[in-house]
């Protein structure tokens, strides 16, 4: 392939891409993000494959596998274009009948179809879905309809021409200017403002400079930069190549978990192909400017997405980080200055050369332009990757887009900004979401989890589940997040066993503080979110617990009872049957007693119960 050296040859190229393309009528567009692939996309792919080789189709039809859709629970995934034809659950027993009834005969297969919870009524297109309907894509937009393993695609869509705009019509002062004034804030949890960020790194002394994107995601339940880097690597590879101009840097690292390997292999292939055309390496488009990009894989440590325990990581000693009065972006790296952002930040700064600072501040909020990809998880019947514009509401998010509560329950909160993040309570749904907002209620944006619960949530317990996950997590470098997330996690374990006592809470509150202040990075740092937060808008559970010995919850077990309705016990056996332990007597037809002396309330008979009969106390 012959590099790219100027605007008219990155034009000329785009052109003919196009050109070639005009013939493909019909594009079968599968989706082979982790999830969808999970649930046996590749064999969706594999059998369009052979079933279009088989028609007369030839030309005008092609199957094309790409990133992640987003709505990871209806996978695998298939969406037909021009038509925007969405197909849900798709098997590759249902390929053949897509080809000869949708590809060939024109007609939609209905079962395949997403169907509106509200009228029943099958939706064809897929931005008709409610799912996606209010979604506002843009650095998910390509997810769905590029092949990450090919640069031209990404070119086809207008890829790489911020890059040359940047390097050939601006000065590195011109994007700096133009990154601060769209506003655009770090996507990585802190919200600090990128373009401040990258001109105090291009502003420090030293003549080597370092870029690196933090692409380690440890949050539980949070796949959206995973699903970046795997639909769309090319973009990421953009604004760092953009932002290593504006800095002066002409060396780059990617910083990925080890788990991810599809995100690897889709990066790796992406830069050698970005390299290829003379995106990445020596001159790019021959404007004096070299810059490469090196990927390297953590270990999964979750104290490395702190800047400094990454870059720590990156220099392969232990991932721990360091003091905080040190800026990265003065003495990073090997003690050079390095500027740091996730990947969602990077894939932002295209967008923001392309169409200018004033239309990304268009979106979102005064304080929280763009938009913000969230991982929509937990009890919720959408569950997915979403993308909105900042402000939106919790409410919007959770129920319109989301569908609202599964099976009908009542929500009870949101827990937002991963493990670190805060719980917020149904009275706040109407909140808008963005960093201010979020912080000033308790919780944070983080890299963008948001678990959804509903009225069957301990919030005591998910205080605890949250403390555990950061205890492992702690590198243990600093006493207060070393020991003060310990002795937080051990008072909300005898609390959730019956065993709390009075001042109890008091003493969790001021054992968060103490964290919160003396913790040297900020994992201690906002570790007690999920306790102050619980305790602000749920203390009524913690006295439950603590005064009246049950859970309202019905999840700690040393605080409920398992027994059997007399009145609802149709006496069918099945509980009985599948008890472990033998706790559950009685007769055929004949009503069933639970002996609370040998039940291990594993709940077992609850869930084979098909009459309601089994209740928790």
């Amino acid at each position: 392939m012959a590099k790219i050296k100027t605007l008219k040859q990155l034009q000329r190229l785009r052109d003919s891409i196009q050109k070639d393309r005009k013939s493909e009528e019909v594009v079968v567009n599968v989706c082979c993000g982790t999830g969808c692939l999970a649930n046996g996309s590749r064999s969706v792919a594999e059998a369009f494959e052979r079933e279009l080789k088989k028609t007369a189709l030839g030309a005008r039809v092609v199957a094309r596998t790409t990133g992640c859709h987003g709505f990871c629970q209806r996978g695998p995934v298939v969406v037909i274009h021009p038509q925007r034809i969405f197909y849900q659950h798709v098997q590759k027993n249902d390929v053949e009948e897509i080809v000869g009834e949708t590809l060939i005969n024109g007609r939609n297969i209905e079962r395949l179809l997403y169907q509106d919870p509200y009228t029943n009524l099958p939706i064809v297109h897929d931005d008709e879905v409610p799912f996606y309907k209010q979604q506002n894509r843009l650095v998910l937009g390509l997810n769905g309809v590029i092949d990450p393993d090919c640069i031209e695609d990404y070119i086809d869509h207008g890829g790489y021409a911020a890059l040359a705009r940047a390097v050939l019509e601006m000065s590195p002062e011109d994007v700096i200017d133009a990154v601060e004034r769209s506003g655009l804030r770090g996507r990585g949890g802190g919200g600090f403002p990128a373009g401040r960020k990258w001109r105090s790194c291009r502003n420090a002394p030293g003549d080597v400079r370092y870029v690196v994107c933090n692409g380690d995601e440890g949050d539980p339940g949070a796949f959206m930069d995973r699903s970046i880097m795997e639909g769309n690597p090319h973009s990421v590879l953009e604004g760092m190549i953009i932002g290593a101009y504006a800095i002066g840097s002409n060396q780059g690292y990617i910083y990925v978990r080890l788990e991810y390997p599809l995100a690897i292999k889709n990066l790796r292939r992406a830069i050698d192909q970005a390299r290829g055309f003379g995106f990445l390496g020596e001159d790019i488009l021959n404007s004096g400017f070299s810059f490469d990009i090196e990927i390297n894989r953590g270990g999964g440590a979750f104290v490395c997405g702190e800047s400094s325990a990454l870059m720590a990581s990156l220099e392969g000693e232990a991932g721990e980080p360091r003091a905080k009065y040190i800026h990265t972006v003065e003495r990073g790296l090997w003690g050079k200055p390095t500027n740091l952002n996730n990947v969602e930040t990077w894939a932002n700064v295209p967008w923001i050369i392309t169409r200018g600072p004033e239309w990304f501040r268009s979106i979102g909020t005064e304080g929280s332009p763009g938009t913000k990809v969230f991982s929509l998880v937990g009890k919720v019947n959408n569950n997915g990757l979403v993308e909105v514009p900042m402000g939106m509401t919790m409410r919007q998010i959770i129920y319109d887009i989301g569908g609202g509560i599964q099976k009908g329950k009542q929500f009870k909160a949101v827990q937002t900004g991963g493990p670190s993040g805060g719980c917020l309570p149904a009275s706040l749904l109407d909140l808008p979401v963005d960093f201010d907002e979020l912080t000033r209620h308790g919780s944070m944006m983080g890299s963008g989890g948001m678990i959804v619960m509903d009225e069957d949530t301990c919030m005591v317990d998910v205080a605890r589940y949250f403390l555990d996950f950061l205890k492992e997590e702690s590198c243990g470098k600093c006493t207060p997040c070393r020991e003060g997330i310990r002795s937080m996690m051990d008072i909300l374990t005898a609390i959730t066993r019956g065993e709390g006592k009075e001042g109890d809470i008091e003493l969790l509150e001021e054992l968060a503080r103490a964290v919160r202040l003396g913790s040297l990075c900020a994992l201690g740092g906002s570790a007690p979110n999920p306790v102050l937060s619980t305790v602000r808008y749920f203390r009524d559970e913690y006295e439950a617990h603590i005064d009246g010995r049950r859970c309202p919850g019905k999840t700690c077990k040393a605080l409920i009872t398992y027994s059997i309705n007399a009145d609802a016990c149709t006496g069918c056996t099945v509980c009985a049957r599948n008890c472990p332990v033998e706790a559950i007597q009685g007769e055929r037809k004949k009503t069933h007693t639970i002996d609370p002396a040998l039940c291990i309330k594993c709940g077992i008979c609850l869930d084979n119960c098909n009459f309601g009969a089994v209740e928790i106390r």
